[in-house]
């Protein structure tokens, strides 16, 4: 299961454009918390507290202990707004979650024993198509990434969502296929030395035709 976060906030008693641009000024980020059977609560948080939540990755798909005051609530973060030039938080919303709540996360997919992978020792390559899988999970068990062992894998092999055993409490939000996660694919090199092998073979077939062609015209 993901490890939570902590991060502290104060209640912002204002609302509004212009709060929100004072809140900036003070080096605080404005946002809300939303959710379950209270009302939304508008809140300030520290810009270097967060950020420093931010750098450290995961952060939309942790469960963070919010604490307001003197209560801690269990929240996840459901957006972002950045500023358009200078990418830097301007506003967060954070929505309360129950010990029964079920949500959508995007979880990080890791590929396990890249080092003993049969297909990328003999020079294969790892190509990943989904760097991330949207889960339906658990809010108290958020698990912090979605673990595939690559190790019996071959070059040219698909890796698909059937490989994978899920964590428990958890299920994929498509339905339906078989998805794609990576590929093993074959080096450039052996790729260019096939391409070449291909084209003498084709060249080698086609010789004996056209001599058969220029043994048959007529001779003048």
């Amino acid at each position: 299961m993901a490890d939570s976060l902590a991060l502290n906030a104060i209640v912002r008693a204002d609302i509004g454009k212009g709060a929100a641009r004072a809140a900036r000024r003070n080096n605080l980020v404005p946002g809300v918390i939303y959710g379950g059977s209270e009302n939304p609560v508008s809140i300030n948080v520290k810009f270097n507290e967060l950020i420093k939540l931010l750098r450290a990755g995961k952060f939309m798909s942790t469960l963070i202990n919010l604490t307001v005051g003197d209560k801690t609530i269990q929240v996840i973060c459901r957006d972002i707004q950045k500023h358009i030039v200078k990418d830097l938080p301007t506003h967060i919303d954070f929505m309360r979650l129950s010990k029964t709540a079920r949500i959508k996360l995007f979880i990080p997919v890791v590929f396990q024993n890249q080092d003993v992978c049969v297909g990328l020792k003999k020079g294969g390559v790892l190509t990943v198509v989904r760097p991330e899988v949207e889960l339906l999970v658990n809010a108290m068990e958020i698990p912090s990434s979605l673990e595939v062992d690559i190790k019996d894998f071959e070059v040219g092999d698909t890796i698909t969502i059937s490989s994978v055993e899920l964590p428990s409490g958890t299920e994929t939000t498509i339905k339906g296929r078989d998805f794609v996660l990576a590929n093993i694919q074959a080096p450039s090199s052996l790729k260019s030395s096939e391409t070449e092998e291909e084209a003498a073979e084709e060249n080698e077939e086609g010789t004996p035709e056209e001599e058969t062609k220029d043994s048959e015209e007529p001779s003048e």
